[in-house]
């Protein structure tokens, strides 16, 4: 089976995000590993780690992400772009993934998925947190 890239990987990990954003919202029971078995036809450690880190600590994701968009918060955007922007701030915040990756990999999912202003904001979302950081 061909191994699939990191970038590849995250548009699961953006996917399985989403889905469980949707079913928190409409207050369905869900369990993460048969939704990432759905996703993923591959057992990837980098997707379990990313999407339970995620899940771990998404309050304070949440509030990095409410701290830095100017006059939003993270729940009005669509669950695509919160999904972009939960996974590329947990690997910012908590991972070890180079900083230039974390944010270049989540602005490439927001130019695919998003629409152009919410790009700006993911960018400048991650951005902020980059420089505040340490």
């Amino acid at each position: 089976m061909e191994q699939k890239t990191r970038s590849e990987l995250r548009k699961n990990i953006m996917t399985i995000l989403y889905q469980i954003n949707v079913y928190k919202k409409n207050h369905i029971k869900y369990n993460i590993d048969d939704i990432i078995k759905e996703v993923t036809e591959i057992d990837n450690e980098f997707v379990k780690d990313t999407v339970y880190g995620v899940e771990t600590y998404l309050n304070e994701i949440e509030k990095y992400a409410n701290d830095n968009l100017d006059g939003w918060t993270i729940d009005r955007l669509g669950y695509t772009d919160q999904a972009i922007l939960q996974m590329g701030i947990y690997e910012l915040v908590y991972t070890d993934t180079p900083d230039i990756v974390c944010i270049n990999e989540a602005i490439e999912l927001a130019k695919t998925y998003s629409d152009d202003n919410v790009r700006k904001m993911i960018n400048a979302v991650m951005d902020n947190i980059l420089h505040n950081k340490e």
